[in-house]
């Protein structure tokens, strides 16, 4: 006998971050392949696109003066200044996903995750380290897209980011792609798995099982 198993009530909110270099967006990309359930939300910010990106994918690319005045009016679930650059999240854009019962990823920095788990004490965070800080410069200057002024300041602030870690649920160290990108998915499998949200999603399933046994 099929069951039907009811929708959850809200999706789950992911928050994901790491220093500059650590390889969190390569990781969160490749995890969203793997996963489609799970929607990204796109981030306002004043930094200047890097080549590849786009508009409306990567990130809305606004000026400062728009960004300050869509903080004033409180658009942003939750907004930082990183490296000199300002970044937020739709606060409309997260919540009616959630509301529709999809999970959403959010690829934010410490400062925002802290305003994150402020406001829903539920979401899961995960921070990601990179293997060593030798490491976590070969990436930064690998990319080809930075000065070395902007380099020097993302390793300088990557300490500050790194002592925040412990906040986090879960902490990652990508050294090995495939292995942290297994182990982000296993976290999110994991998530999915909970019994609060395996209760509500199954009503329909525990209440038959639950049931009296019919007469006979």
């Amino acid at each position: 006998m099929s069951i039907e198993s009811t929708p959850p009530r809200e999706g789950t909110l992911f928050v994901v971050a790491a220093p500059s270099g650590a390889g969190k967006s390569s990781l969160v990309n490749a995890l969203l392949e793997r996963e489609p359930a799970i929607s990204l939300s796109v981030s306002h910010t004043t930094r200047p696109p890097r080549p590849g990106e786009t508009y409306g994918r990567h990130y809305y690319f606004v000026e400062r003066n728009e960004f300050e005045r869509e903080v004033a009016e409180r658009i942003f679930l939750e907004h930082a200044e990183v490296h000199g650059n300002l970044y937020g999240t739709s606060r409309t854009t997260v919540q009616a996903l959630l509301a529709q019962g999809r999970d959403v990823l959010l690829e934010i920095d410490w400062q925002g995750a802290e305003q994150i788990r402020r406001s829903k004490p539920d979401c899961v965070s995960v921070f990601i380290l990179p293997p060593s800080r030798a490491e976590l410069e070969r990436r930064l200057r690998g990319r080809g897209s930075d000065s070395a002024e902007v380099i020097e300041r993302r390793l300088h602030n990557s300490r500050e980011e790194i002592a925040h870690a412990h906040e986090f649920d879960y902490i990652l160290i990508n050294d090995e792609f495939g292995q942290a990108l297994g182990d982000l998915q296993a976290i999110v499998r994991a998530v999915r798995q909970r019994s609060a949200l395996q209760w509500r999603r199954h009503e329909t399933l525990i209440a038959e099982l639950l049931a009296a046994d019919p007469a006979k």
